[in-house]
C-alpha cells in the first residue's frame, strides 16, 4: 500500500507541475536527473569564447555577456576551461565535482590569476513550489562589493534588508553549493547599492519574474566609458529554465 500510496503521490505532483505550467524539472528536483552545466562570458567587452569540460568542446564562440543553454554532463569529477574562440590554449580553468540534479554555471570574468568562477546550484526546490530562485554573482570591476535588492516597484528600500547582501567582486550571493533565494512571481526592481549603502547606484525598470523562473542576476559594468567609473553598472539575467536560456540585459530606468 506504500508503493501504490507513493505513486499516487508521484503522478499527482507530476501532473500539478504540468498544469501550473511552471519550468520546474522534476528528475532535477529529486535529485535523480544528471546534472547539467552552462557558460557565460562575462569578460568585459571581451573577445568571443570557446567553452569546454574536461577538454571537450560544449560551446563555441560565444560573445561578451553571451549564456548558453544548460547541457547534461556526466557525474563526477570535471574541469571547466575556455579559450579564445578558434584558439587550443585554455585561459583559464577550474576543477569541480558534479552530482544528480545539480547546475552548474562557470563564469569567465575579466581577472587575473583566476579569471574563471564555478556556481554550484543544489536546486533544493520542493516539489509543490511555484517560487521563483534567483542569486546573484559579481562580475563588475567597477562595483566590486554591492547589496541587490529584488522588490516590488516603488519600494523605500531605506527600510528593507538587502535580497543578496554583500555581493563581492568574483562572488555569488548566495554561495557556490547552497540553494538560491525564493521569491514569489510577480513585477520587481532590481536596486544595487555599495554594500551597506542605501543610496541606489542602479535601479533598473520593473521587471517580470515568472513562477518557477530560475535567474542569476550578474552584475556588469556599463559599456564604454561607464566600464571604469566607479558604480556605473547594469544587470544581466541569465534565465536557467530548460525552455529559456536567454539573457536580458537590464539598465537605468
Amino acid at each position: 500500500m506504500k508503493t501504490i500510496r507513493t505513486i499516487v503521490a508521484i503522478v499527482s505532483t507530476v501532473s500539478a507541475l504540468t498544469a501550473c505550467g511552471g519550468g520546474n524539472d522534476l528528475g532535477t528536483i529529486l535529485g535523480v536527473s544528471s546534472p547539467q552545466a552552462r557558460f557565460i562570458n562575462a569578460v568585459t567587452a571581451g573577445p568571443n569564447l570557446d567553452y569546454y569540460l574536461n577538454s571537450k568542446s560544449y560551446a563555441s564562440g560565444v560573445q561578451y555577456k553571451g549564456v548558453t543553454r544548460y547541457t547534461d554532463v556526466d557525474t563526477g569529477n570535471q574541469t571547466a576551461s575556455y579559450n579564445l574562440a578558434g584558439t587550443s590554449v585554455a585561459i583559464a580553468s577550474q576543477a569541480f565535482s558534479a552530482a544528480k540534479g545539480h547546475h552548474y554555471t562557470t563564469i569567465a570574468v575579466a581577472s587575473l590569476p583566476s579569471a574563471i568562477s564555478v556556481i554550484d546550484d543544489p536546486y533544493d526546490k520542493g516539489l509543490l513550489s511555484d517560487k521563483a530562485r534567483v542569486r546573484a554573482f559579481n562580475a563588475s570591476l567597477n562595483a566590486q562589493n554591492v547589496d541587490l535588492y529584488v522588490v516590488p516597484p516603488g519600494t523605500d528600500i531605506s527600510t528593507q534588508t538587502p535580497t543578496l547582501a554583500s555581493t563581492a567582486y568574483q562572488a555569488a550571493v548566495p554561495p557556490s553549493g547552497q540553494d538560491s533565494v525564493y521569491l514569489d512571481g510577480g513585477s520587481y526592481q532590481v536596486i544595487v547599492t555599495n554594500a551597506g549603502s542605501k543610496t541606489p547606484i542602479l535601479t533598473t525598470p520593473p521587471v517580470n519574474l515568472a513562477k518557477n523562473a530560475d535567474w542569476l542576476l550578474l552584475t556588469i559594468p556599463a559599456g564604454g566609458v561607464g566600464d571604469v567609473i566607479p558604480g556605473n553598472i547594469h544587470v544581466l539575467v541569465a534565465q536557467g529554465n530548460d525552455a529559456d536560456s536567454s539573457a536580458q540585459e537590464l539598465a537605468p530606468q
